[in-house]
């Protein structure tokens, strides 16, 4: 092609960018996601965005049949967990970045909602395993009113020397074959008003007085005699996904209910938070990819001084940083969940990176495809402003980025060199 030619070589790029050509199975995954994700979740999402929280959740609401739909794709926990451990990573990196394409939230809720069922298999506990089927929406519980993402330090690394933790606002006393949950969770228990079963993460009595660092995992029946919900909180963004506490009054449950005890806590901690953030990583990637594919069409519709706003050079550049960007993201984010799911212990703060990496991306590259769209993209007829709003909470979601640095960066001490 001779320099002075108009026409520009194009070359395409695959469904997930430069990623290697996938296997047969992961076609299949990433076409199959990707058709719901197009043809129910993101318009479900839009829908959802519109109503109350109360609404999102009522007996009829669009949410029920999108997860029913999505329940029945099949990638439930055991499915998952019978895959090789590098296909599983790649299985579930396809799967979370096409659902947070279609709907962050709906992406997070469906996330949040295996987690009782997968942290049950990957403890081998089949009495929890039995009270987390997969038609069972779950949810996590970890955060309180007055211990947000502290609750992820739970060896208390990052703990300043002169800090005072408080008293807990709920606590777990292990007594005979019994274990008596009392307190509450915060407004921030994804599903929590909507789930069937909860994780429950909470500091412990085992008799020698309360300890947060020697806490309990507990899977819990949210049908459970002395269990009550709040109200689901009015959000700006990720609406699709309802948040509320969780109270519990003398809540008594068998000892078979126990997923971890107090040896395991730290490890229980560090187990679950490994793998959020990696599903954090992994939709958020999608995320990006969304506000990036609508910025470049628009671009290409959108003329401007008698030409499509594409061919000014700094939205051609701005475009390319923002594909930079999601590339970037998406490649670290697999590389991540790769490393974690085959390696004999997974790495938390390189899912911290992860996490950091691809929320940061999503807002950044949202608010660029905001830029781009201009006017238009403040206005609800355009979907990008949701977008926006959607990636915002990312960067709170999980534990803040700001605390996961500092805890990363601690990770990276080698005593030896000190």
């Amino acid at each position: 092609m001779s320099a002075t030619s108009s026409h520009i070589a194009v070359h395409k790029l695959g469904p997930l960018g430069a990623e290697p050509e996938l296997s047969e199975m992961g076609q299949m995954v990433q076409q199959t996601v990707h058709r719901y994700a197009k043809e129910v979740l993101r318009p479900t999402g839009v829908k959802l965005d519109r109503m109350t929280p109360e609404q999102v959740i009522a007996q009829g609401s669009p949410y029920w049949d999108a997860r029913a739909k999505f329940v029945e794709l099949g990638f439930g926990v055991d499915g998952l967990l019978e895959l090789e451990p590098a296909e599983r990573a790649k299985t579930m990196c396809i799967l979370f970045e096409e659902l947070g394409w279609g709907d962050s939230g709906l992406a997070i809720t469906y996330g949040a909602g295996l987690l009782p069922a997968l942290m049950s298999a990957m403890f081998n506990n089949p009495f929890c395993r039995a009270l987390t089927p997969d038609e069972k929406l779950g949810c996590w519980a970890i955060t309180e009113p007055d211990h947000g993402s502290d609750m992820l330090d739970a060896n208390g690394m990052i703990f300043h020397s002169q800090g005072t933790y408080g008293r807990p606002n709920c606590v777990a006393t292990l007594r005979g074959d019994e274990v008596i949950i009392n307190g509450q969770k915060s407004a921030w228990v994804s599903n929590g008003i909507s789930a069937d079963v909860c994780i429950l993460y909470c500091a412990a009595d085992s008799g020698f007085g309360v300890d947060t660092k020697r806490g309990v995992v507990v899977i819990v029946p949210l049908d459970a005699k002395g269990v009550s919900r709040g109200k689901p909180l009015d959000k700006i963004g990720q609406r699709a996904l309802n948040q509320g506490e969780l109270f519990f009054e003398n809540v008594t449950l068998s000892k078979d209910h126990l997923l971890a005890g107090p040896d395991q806590y730290l490890d229980a901690v560090y187990a679950i938070h490994s793998l959020a953030n990696a599903v954090m990583a992994t939709v958020f990637t999608g995320t990006a990819r969304a506000a990036f594919e609508l910025a470049l069409a628009y671009a290409h519709e959108r003329k401007q001084g008698g030409l499509p706003i594409i061919r000014h050079q700094s939205v051609a550049s701005r475009l390319f940083h923002m594909f930079r960007k999601v590339e970037a993201s998406r490649a670290l984010a697999h590389r991540v969940v790769h490393y974690n799911f085959t390696a004999p212990q997974p790495s938390l703060h390189a899912a911290m990176t992860a996490k950091i990496t691809a929320t940061q991306t999503a807002f950044e590259v949202a608010n660029d495809a905001l830029q781009i769209f201009c006017g238009n993209g403040l206005t609800r007829e355009y979907p990008i402003e949701k977008i926006w709003r959607d990636a915002r909470a990312s960067l709170i979601e999980d534990g803040c980025n700001e605390i996961l640095a500092i805890k990363g960066g601690y990770y990276l001490i080698d005593p030896e060199l000190l």
